[in-house]
């Protein structure tokens, strides 16, 4: 039974009778007495034993063409791979009594089978990693985009979305108007440093501002420096004059004085397809939608859009409201916080294969900023701020005010709300949940409750400018006199020494106006000295320091979203556009 489980008899060792066939270019094998290719039957010997070639006019042996997975046809004897040879100079067991070799236990063949399909499965693993590791890097589009990457953990990371306005791709050419390559959608999302809270800030694609100069390099590795434009559109700052997204991440830094750390950018072929490899985007209309330059047409109600529809609905805006941007920003919103619950909430995470799919569609349609350097860099990034609840993001647009300087009933442009803007720039500059910036303000209200604020007109201050800013003292007498009727304030012209900070210095009989000018000026807590004496009549000492922007404005910008500031939160389903 052993040699004929091993193919052979006696103490013949077929590894050993392996023979290559020069005309077939095959290993047969050959033992004594069997019929070889191209022998007349009943032939005795071969053309090994006898050390000729079988005959040239033997027909050459066919090889068996691969089968598929799972096909088991037995081979041929000329497909059969060489054995190993067996080392003549390794003791060999023997059963006792007898010259034949100790079979091998049926345990010892099933280790052997599991160890060789344990390596195939390694190898064919890394072979597919590795392939995929090169397919989704060679998808990756990289760009110099001018960030700055240099943070550690337990840093913020902000990183700036551009939904561009290109229409490459089929289709895309029915949307409406030209498509000006600029950055038709732009959110700065920060991610806080303990990753426990983000907020999206979307910004106006129609607000009028100052581009600032910019460098862009182009692809023969030149560079442009592109001048500065003042007083036109955002959605200028790419595109137009040769900007590239490095003149959006300067011009967002500029405006929010924020630090952008990463760059991603889509275009609408991006929407359809990742709209798509989440099996589609839940979406809710409190109204119905129907919009022939988007080619958007929707019922009232609860919809599920990818593809064409995804992008028609992130692109109507003559749909919904009063048909201009800041509708559009609202749907966009809605969208982005939709499909980053489908993705984290509609089992993508947890299957490899929706996952690996999703992969190779976001690589071949986003394009990154430089500093990531690989689809691992991606990974790891997606991996960190992934930690973010849904519960904990939170999405605002930029205050804005219908622009001044143009006519009442042609409007299409705003202008930034500077009051309104400063502190949720400042929420962010300073990484602050805005849930705790909330539970502060209230507290700090509560607090300053328990000092009953004096009228107005009771405010006796002297004014100093201790600052850089010529007229600051003069600027402000006329404002607390005119604005907030405080007539006994007293210009009192340059302070002795110049200061960066704004101080007041107040008695202690004089906490209640210091309290009610602290509130008109926006004061922090660190400007307020309270001297231990009483002052009586005596004035107040107001010193403006470099930190005064203007008669009006406050001194300290809280850091906090201004209550009049729509806000939406990732995980809020019930959102539906109007």
């Amino acid at each position: 039974m052993d040699a004929q489980g091993r193919g052979g008899a006696g103490d013949i060792d077929p590894a050993d009778q392996w023979v290559l066939n020069p005309e077939t270019g095959n290993y047969e094998l050959r033992l004594p007495g069997a019929r070889q290719p191209g022998q007349a039957r009943g032939s005795a010997g071969s053309a090994a034993d006898s050390g000729t070639r079988p005959p040239r006019n033997a027909p050459p042996r066919q090889r068996r063409a691969p089968s598929a997975p799972g096909d088991r046809a037995r081979p041929g004897t000329g497909d059969k791979p060489v054995p190993g040879q067996r080392d003549r100079r390794a003791p060999v067991n023997r059963r006792k009594g007898k010259g034949t070799k100790k079979k091998r236990s049926r345990g010892r063949r099933i280790l052997t089978w599991a160890g060789g399909a344990l390596a195939m499965v390694v190898l064919v693993a890394a072979l597919g990693a590795w392939y995929w590791w090169e397919r989704l890097n060679g998808n990756l589009t990289r760009v110099d985009a001018g960030v700055s990457a240099d943070y550690g953990d337990g840093d913020p990371v902000n990183i700036l979305f551009i939904g561009t306005d290109s229409r490459s791709g089929e289709g895309n050419d029915s949307y409406g108007g030209e498509a000006s390559e600029g950055n038709d959608t732009t959110i700065l999302m920060h991610f806080s440093a303990d990753r426990e809270h983000a907020t999206g800030l979307s910004i106006p694609r129609d607000m009028i501002t100052d581009i600032p100069e910019c460098e862009v390099t182009h692809e023969d590795g030149t560079t442009e420096t592109i001048p500065a434009s003042e007083g036109v559109r955002f959605n200028q700052s790419m595109g137009a004059m040769g900007r590239d997204p490095s003149c959006v991440v300067n011009s967002v830094q500029e405006m929010t004085g924020v630090t952008i750390n990463h760059l991603i950018m889509a275009d609408f072929n991006a929407v359809k397809d990742i709209s798509t490899a989440v099996g589609g985007v839940p979406i809710c209309l409190e109204e119905p939608i129907d919009d022939p330059k988007s080619g958007l047409s929707l019922p009232e109600g609860e919809h599920v859009v990818e593809g064409e529809d995804a992008l028609s609905f992130v692109r109507t805006r003559y749909g919904v409201g009063n048909g201009g941007d800041l509708d559009r920003i609202k749907l966009q919103q809605q969208f982005v916080a939709s499909m980053a619950r489908q993705i984290t909430d509609g089992g993508i995470l947890s299957s490899p294969t929706r996952l690996l799919e999703l992969a190779e569609v976001a690589t071949s349609a986003l394009t990154v900023d430089d500093e990531i350097e690989n689809v691992n860099d991606l990974r790891l990034l997606a991996q960190d701020l992934g930690r973010v609840s849904m519960s904990d993001m939170n999405f605002v647009t930029v205050p804005v005010v219908d622009n001044p300087d143009e006519p009442e009933d042609a409007r299409a442009t705003v202008v930034l709300d500077e009051a309104r803007a400063a502190p949720i720039f400042r929420m962010i500059q300073e990484d602050i949940d805005p849930n705790q910036a909330e539970e502060d303000a209230a507290a700090e209200e509560e607090q300053a409750e328990a000092v009953e604020p004096a009228p107005a007109a009771e405010v006796r201050v002297d004014v100093y400018n201790g600052g850089d800013v010529l007229g600051a003292a003069q600027q402000t007498l006329e404002w607390l006199q005119n604005v907030q009727g405080m007539p006994l304030t007293t210009n009192k012209s340059n302070a002795p020494e110049s200061q960066e900070t704004t101080t007041l210095e107040y008695g202690a009989d004089q906490a209640d106006q210091a309290a009610t000018l602290a509130e008109v000026m926006g004061l922090p807590d660190s400007a307020l000295q309270q001297v231990d004496e009483d002052r009586g009549d005596e004035p107040m000492v107001l010193v403006l320091g470099n930190d005064f922007r203007g008669a009006g404005q406050p001194i300290e910008v809280p850091a906090e979203l201004p209550e009049d500031v729509d806000s939406i939160t990732a995980d809020d389903e019930s959102v539906c556009a109007s």
